[in-house]
């Protein structure tokens, strides 16, 4: 036996999902930045533009689009965020499980009112 095995092998158990959760958290948000130099270069193109302006913007069906995925993008990069505030801070299952569910709710709702303007345009 060697001198630098003391005892046996120790098993790290745990969720194992937060590698997983980090990247997408980064992906959401390289997506957020993209979406927000696409609103810019299109800002800086058009000048100072009016509601119509922004408006006709915003009724092209790739801008919708890419309005859309960078919605969905901050929705999930939120939901991680927040999540990950419960499990860490709010020791009590019952409690943490409400306020998850509630912020699942709160962000479903958010992205459901987001789409409907979105698609009014």
């Amino acid at each position: 036996m060697s001198k630098h095995n003391i005892g046996p092998k120790r098993l790290v158990v745990g969720a194992h999902y937060g590698l997983k959760e980090w990247m997408i958290q980064r992906i959401t948000a390289i997506v957020m930045v993209v979406f927000t130099i696409v609103l810019l270069i299109a800002y800086i193109v058009n000048g100072n533009p009016s509601y119509d302006g922004w408006a006709g913007l915003f009724a092209n069906q790739l801008m919708k689009v890419l309005t859309l995925l960078a919605l969905l993008s901050l929705f999930y990069h939120a939901w991680i965020g927040v999540r990950d505030i419960w499990m860490d801070y709010v020791k009590p299952v019952g409690i943490r499980l409400t306020l998850q569910v509630l912020t699942v709710l709160w962000l479903v709702g958010c992205a459901a009112y987001a789409i409907q303007i979105l698609w009014k345009v």
